[in-house]
């Protein structure tokens, strides 16, 4: 079975994550989305509500080989945890793809070989950030064209601007 798994913050979950996932769960027989706990981080959602969030993404788009977790450490060692022969990381853009460039070797050399594999992001989605999304529910602005419709709401809500549509 190839296992791959997907790292990242999620915070919060995108439709540029949502197409990475979809289209990895094409490429790999199982998909572990990994929410990385980085305690130096506040984020606008908990850990566990990002889990929450991914989970209803999965089931809302009928994906059935994927789930999420979080995760504290290394994602080498989360992707080794769970027999995965790949981490998927998206790209957006050329300063994206150089600091990917590094975290591939350096996962390749602590997790055993393990591989990186980089999935480009589709055009409608390369300027699509979760940074960007909280930035623009701050100023009350709409993200209905960002976040997959499913969690929509618990976004805006949690943004102050869930009266807001």
């Amino acid at each position: 079975m190839r296992i791959a798994v997907m790292p990242g913050s999620f915070d919060p979950f995108t439709l540029g994550h949502s197409d990475i996932l979809a289209r990895s769960c094409k490429l790999f027989d199982y998909v572990h989305v990994g929410v990385l706990v980085n305690k130096k981080k506040t984020g606008l959602f908990t850990h566990a509500e990002r889990v929450t969030q991914i989970k209803k993404v999965i089931d809302d788009m009928g994906i059935k080989n994927a789930d999420a977790e979080s995760f504290v450490g290394l994602t080498a060692d989360f992707a080794k945890q769970h027999g995965a022969c790949a981490i998927i990381r998206g790209v957006r853009s050329v300063s994206d793809y150089e600091n990917e460039m590094k975290m591939a070797d350096l996962n390749a050399k602590i997790g055993d070989g393990i591989e990186t594999v980089i999935l480009f992001s589709k055009p409608e989605n390369t300027h699509v950030s979760s940074s960007a999304v909280r930035e623009i529910c701050e100023f009350g602005g709409d993200i209905s064209g960002f976040v997959p419709r499913v969690i929509y709401d618990e976004v805006m809500e949690r943004t102050g601007n869930g009266n807001e549509e």
